[in-house]
């Protein structure tokens, strides 16, 4: 166990000190002991290294907003260990933190493994939603739904300690790390890069995966050069915990095998004995069949300073969101084509973009503005977006009693019938 500076992650190490380093990195809303059925297999070769991800399994709330932060307190706490190179295996965000550490430092990652893992995690508006839903009603709509998306059925109604446990993990998380990971992964994107990551790589997925499925594995597999695919039958999302024995003898065969050399000094392969053991004979509990694809080549890289309509884009979308942003796109033709382009390269892309007020504080001045304004059609979208950029519906609400005061009651009065339906929509919990 550990203590944890800001900067760094709760660890625990399990396994003989003088053994290489396994990380096992854990997914959204759950704690290191999604891997205990994995730990005593795997510490009979290695010296297992678990961690949590910030406000999760008591750690420190101390949130991280994107992949690459998470990467860097993961890389600052092995350092601080004198851990420089060690083989990964992640499920979920853990995976993208994996991903993240092959891309930018390879030198440090022996071998891979990506559990339920993908390139891109469904939609940034999926996620941003997610945390408006936490911002407004708290973990219990998420903790209540978890298994639904982690498990399959069957499991789920054979093993109620296990989904209830599940349950309980993530209503104990911190809300605030976890709509910041919530923003971690609607911000990750590597699709154009996969072909950098060149450690050997077991992509792993349960077959019943709903969420990040055989499609999403095989894009990753299809991407890095020398990646092998892996389908476990009869599991979900969370696949070490619904099917512990495959998993494990699929990671014991990956990592005994497929363990890079380091690199001197000089930057040549130094010679570095990978584990030894003999991988087991026995065969899974739950047959997994490996199978080759082929990498896919990697896309041309644009060099040069970002044109400001590739930023506005960019933060047109996080604000606003995906689906009003390709609505609005799509309307426009010949004769408003350039009034949408306007829009986007100098308001989203100089104007949200600048650093001198955050997102919060500029949706403030946008609700003001719009309800003076009487612009109530887009006081719905801006509505929406401040939900998104972390105004809670209260806060809202004093925007629109501030705004009474000063544009007048009748413009109030039409805002806040806008409003309210929109955080109505925004707020409810599905199902």
């Amino acid at each position: 166990m550990s203590e944890t500076p800001p900067n760094t992650l709760q660890y625990r190490f399990d396994g003989p000190e003088d053994a290489p380093v396994l990380i096992l990195g854990p997914s959204l809303g759950t704690t290191w002991h999604m891997w205990d059925r994995q730990v005593p297999e795997l510490t009979q070769q290695w010296r297992v290294f678990r961690f949590d991800l910030p406000g999760h399994g008591g750690a420190p709330a101390h949130p991280a907003g994107s992949v690459t932060d998470l990467a860097q307190r993961l890389l600052a706490t092995l350092d601080g260990l004198g851990v420089q190179r060690f083989g990964y295996a992640g499920c979920a965000l853990g995976g993208a933190v994996g991903i993240e550490l092959a891309l930018r430092h390879p030198e440090r990652v022996a071998s891979l493994a990506l559990i339920a893992a993908s390139p891109r995690f469904g939609t940034a508006d999926e996620f941003r939603q997610r945390g408006v839903i936490v911002r407004s009603n708290g973990l219990d709509p998420i903790a209540r739904t978890s298994p639904d998306r982690w498990f399959t059925s069957g499991f789920a109604a054979a093993q109620p300690a296990i989904t209830e446990w599940a349950v309980q993990m993530v209503r104990t998380t911190d809300p605030g790390c976890y709509i910041a990971a919530c923003e971690a992964l609607a911000s990750f994107d590597v699709r154009p890069q996969l072909a950098g990551v060149t450690v050997p790589t077991l992509v792993l997925v349960g077959s019943d995966d709903q969420v990040t499925g055989p499609a999403e594995a095989r894009t990753l597999v299809a991407g890095i050069p020398d990646a092998r695919l892996a389908v476990v039958p009869g599991a979900s999302h969370l696949v070490p915990v619904e099917q512990p024995a495959a998993v494990t003898d699929l990671l014991v065969r990956h990592f005994s095998t497929a363990w890079q050399p380091a690199y001197d000094t000089t930057g040549q392969l130094a010679v570095v004995a990978a584990p030894v053991r003999p991988a087991p004979v026995a065969a899974p509990a739950q047959p997994a069949p490996i199978a080759e694809i082929a990498p896919a080549a990697a896309p041309a890289q644009t060099a040069g300073r970002p044109d400001p309509y590739d930023t506005g884009i960019k933060v047109r979308r996080e604000v606003l969101g995906d689906a009003h942003v390709d609505q609005t796109l799509a309307q426009a033709d010949e004769f408003s084509g350039d009034f949408q382009e306007l829009l986007t390269r100098y308001a989203w892309g100089e104007i949200w973009d600048r650093p001198g007020l955050d997102r919060r504080t500029r949706s403030c001045v946008t609700l003001t503005a719009l309800v003076a304004g009487g612009h109530l059609d887009e006081l719905a979208a801006h509505t929406r977006a401040a939900l998104r950029n972390g105004l809670t519906p209260g806060e809202i609400k004093e925007v629109l009693l501030q705004a009474a005061v000063y544009c007048g009651v009748p413009a109030a009065n039409s805002a806040f019938k806008v409003a309210q339906q929109v955080i109505r929509e925004e707020t409810t919990p599905e199902g």
